[in-house]
């Protein structure tokens, strides 16, 4: 009986047309490759953070939490208008895993009655409503319980984790986060092209292009 009521309650949501879900934003790293905050860089007139943040409330994600650590005084004032939770992680030399720790930790404290949890980064300008909506559209149609953006060969963030995975995103540890759950069987997961997500800001080269491309101007801080 035990064995059935667990798979009643994993089919509750395996294609839920209402998937509750929250967001993840991971913000804490110390931008070491460009030599300067990334989360403030600013794109079409916004920080990267403030961006990334936007993006998941315009895709229905509640609650948005988003994990700060190196340079965490410096980027907290540019979210204080916001309506997210922000997450300090002092572990952050750790790598990734903490931060996602930190998330999760985060967004169950918030709410026990979420199904999903969004994880995305704040350096990848074009993640957008959109990008969450092909997500949520391919978790519905496969009925997986991770659905991971793929892009140059490979499957990465933004990707959506159902609450199964919540205990095992909280056991993570080291630098490399949950890329070892994201390329999983495919019976488990399901990959969305998004090949427009493969352009991340790590570098001062990087931002630069990003800028001249769009015609967005001089880099500003």
């Amino acid at each position: 009986m035990a064995s059935n009521s667990a798979t009643s309650e994993s089919n509750r949501f395996s294609r839920s047309e209402n998937l509750r879900f929250g967001a993840i934003i991971l913000a804490a790293g110390p931008s070491s490759r460009m030599g300067t905050p990334k989360q403030l860089l600013r794109f079409e007139g916004k920080p990267l953070v403030v961006r990334a943040v936007e993006a998941a409330l315009a895709g229905s994600a509640w609650p948005v939490v988003v994990v700060l650590g190196a340079n965490a005084e410096a980027v907290r004032p540019v979210l204080a208008r916001l309506p997210v939770l922000v997450a300090e992680n002092p572990a952050w030399p750790e790598g990734m895993a903490a931060s996602l720790r930190t998330g999760v930790i985060t967004l169950g404290q918030f709410s026990r009655s979420l199904d999903a949890a969004l994880i995305a980064v704040c350096d990848q300008p074009a993640f957008s409503a959109e990008v969450i909506a092909r997500l949520l559209a391919a978790q519905r149609e496969t009925g997986r319980s991770i659905v991971a953006a793929s892009y140059s060969g490979r499957r990465g963030v933004p990707a959506l984790f159902l609450h199964e995975h919540f205990s095992t995103l909280t056991a993570l540890t080291g630098e490399e986060g949950a890329r070892a759950l994201l390329n999983e069987d495919s019976g488990k997961v399901a990959a969305v092209d998004l090949p427009e997500l493969a352009l991340d800001v790590d570098t001062p080269s990087d931002y630069a292009a990003l800028t001249q491309r769009q015609g967005s101007g001089p880099p500003a801080i």
